[in-house]
């Protein structure tokens, strides 16, 4: 069985470390708000290249606790509308609806799969406060007429950088010399969210999250929301929550941190071999009695596959096919945000290109440890369902 994603061979290749790492956060009697978080927010803060990064959660208390802190701050209050992409995972815009904030959900980009910036300013609203891109699957969102539109309507531009870590924005052929080029994504907005859920590129043995910034007093409003409105022991300013990364979340994060790029880098190099072993099936397909499509390849630093996409009207039989081979896969995800139970007001909305990328969407295995092997078997198995059809 060629797995969708071994965790426990990923947190083995790195077992030595972790343990002792552990080892130090029991020894120390320490447990919450201790030197293992502080020394992390410090290493990935410098990592991401932001001022500030505040231990959360996880990645929907990160998102949330940024918009809570921009209503406390009275940047915005409820009521207030929020861009995001509308084929991103669901925690996006629940951080949006929880603050009693609106969502208005904007239609991707078909190939790059990312909020299309063409669309984003006719979205835009008297009571437009803020645009929300999401570095789904891996791939930078950031595009230079994305901060252009903020700073024109002065709108705050937030990121859900749970997908993407490590990941840097390029560039465009537009705008060659941009001052953002080369940053990595969580540092490119006004505040960013990030996810270290153990399925992540970086992720913790539970849950865990963390905001990074460079602005000073949001970073203090976070932190005090956090720790249930709390700047001061038994001194509430806010009515906050408790979320807080733990100790030793904090120091498994800090040891595989120094893997990241490596790790990353390997996906890079499976991406790159679905890329060119695989684009030839979409020119095959198109004759047969289904299609496949890959998304639009990227430059390497500016994707670290969290998830490689595939896109096939028969979605379903592909799945079944590799599942008969004996590999797993994934949807991501197979119900659009607007068509979910729990946003009845947002049923009425058209966005078929999002539709339909939800219903084609399937997700084939990468990961840091998957063998060539491995990989050689997963084109194979797709080029075999493809090939039987044809």
């Amino acid at each position: 069985m060629i797995k969708f994603l071994d965790l426990q061979k990923i947190t083995l290749q790195h077992a030595d470390e972790i343990h002792e790492a552990v080892s130090r956060v029991i020894d120390s009697g320490w447990y919450l708000q201790g030197s293992s978080v502080k020394q992390f927010e410090e290493h990935y803060a410098h990592f991401i290249g932001t001022r500030y990064c505040i231990g959360v959660g996880n990645g929907l208390d990160a998102l949330t606790l940024i918009y809570r802190a921009y209503i406390e701050m009275g940047v915005m209050k409820e009521g207030d509308e929020v861009i995001v992409p509308a084929n991103t995972y669901i925690a996006s815009i629940l951080a949006i609806s929880e603050n009693g904030l609106k969502p208005v959900l904007v239609e991707p980009d078909p190939e790059t799969l990312e909020i299309d910036d063409a669309r984003i300013e006719e979205a835009i609203t008297e009571r437009t406060r803020s645009v929300m891109i999401v570095h789904l699957y891996g791939r930078c969102a950031y595009t230079q007429r994305i901060a252009d539109i903020c700073n024109k309507y002065h709108l705050k531009l937030v990121e859900d950088n749970a997908q993407a870590h490590g990941c840097r924005y390029l560039g465009e052929p537009a705008v060659p010399e941009s001052v953002q080029k080369g940053k990595h994504t969580g540092s490119l907005g006004d505040a960013a969210g990030h996810s270290f859920y153990p399925g992540k590129n970086l992720g913790a043995l539970g849950d865990g999250g963390v905001v990074t910034t460079d602005d000073q007093e949001l970073a203090e409003v976070i932190r005090a929301l956090a720790n249930y409105g709390s700047h001061k022991k038994y001194v509430f300013q806010y009515k906050g929550r408790n979320s807080r990364l733990d100790e030793i979340q904090a120091a498994v994060l800090d040891v595989k941190l120094k893997y990241i790029d490596e790790d990353n880098a390997h996906r890079q190099q499976i991406a790159r071999y679905y890329y060119d072993h695989l684009q030839g099936l979409e020119t095959l397909s198109a004759h047969s009695a289904g299609y496949i499509r890959l998304p639009k390849q990227m430059p390497d630093a500016s994707n670290v596959y969290h998830i490689f996409p595939i896109f096939c009207n028969r979605r379903d039989e592909l799945q079944e096919c590799l599942t008969n081979h004996g590999i797993q896969t994934l949807i991501h995800y197979p119900i659009a945000p607007h068509r979910q139970e729990c946003y009845p007001e947002l049923h009425s909305l058209s966005l078929p290109i999002s539709e339909q990328l939800h219903q084609e969407e399937l997700s084939l295995p990468i990961s840091p440890v998957m063998t060539w092997d491995e990989v050689e078997e997963v084109v194979k198995s797709v080029k075999s369902y493809f090939f039987l059809k044809g």
